[in-house]
């Protein structure tokens, strides 16, 4: 698959796979930030990103940012739309830092990974009923 990309600056890296069997790709901060203790910033990864045509780009936290940083994404992922392309549409990932002390984010870390997905729009049919029984509870054991 090839994925139109534009880099804000030259010399940021471009996303990489560490592995042949990677299923995503790393993604690294374009400039130095710090954040404190308890506050939440965008960090800039100087990347426009275009999925392809029936994908969207999921981005998440690599596995061992939080542990490693004290850095979490406090939505959990991000979600980049195709449609979120143009010439300003710099991919900024939000982080918080839950740790009591300052994280300082050096250019050229790989603080995130983001992975392709496929995208099923949905065809609403409006209907009376739904089914006969509820299951009830709350989460998906229903307790």
């Amino acid at each position: 698959m090839k994925v139109r990309i534009k880099r804000l600056d030259g010399s940021v890296e471009l996303p990489k796979y560490q592995t042949g069997e990677s299923a995503g790709f790393d993604i690294a901060a374009s400039a130095d930030i710090t954040i404190q203790s308890g506050e939440i910033k965008l960090i800039s990864t100087g990347l426009i990103v275009e999925a392809p045509h029936g994908y969207y780009l999921l981005v998440t936290a690599r596995s061992s940012t939080p542990r490693k940083t004290g850095l979490s994404m406090p939505h959990g992922v991000g979600i980049v739309d195709r449609d979120y392309s143009g010439p300003e549409d710099e991919i900024k990932l939000q982080f918080r830092n839950f740790s009591d002390k300052a994280v300082e984010i050096k250019k050229g870390d790989r603080i995130a990974q983001g992975l392709f997905v496929p995208v099923n729009q949905a065809e609403w049919e409006e209907v009376d009923e739904i089914r006969s029984d509820s299951r009830g509870g709350f989460g998906s054991t229903g307790n």
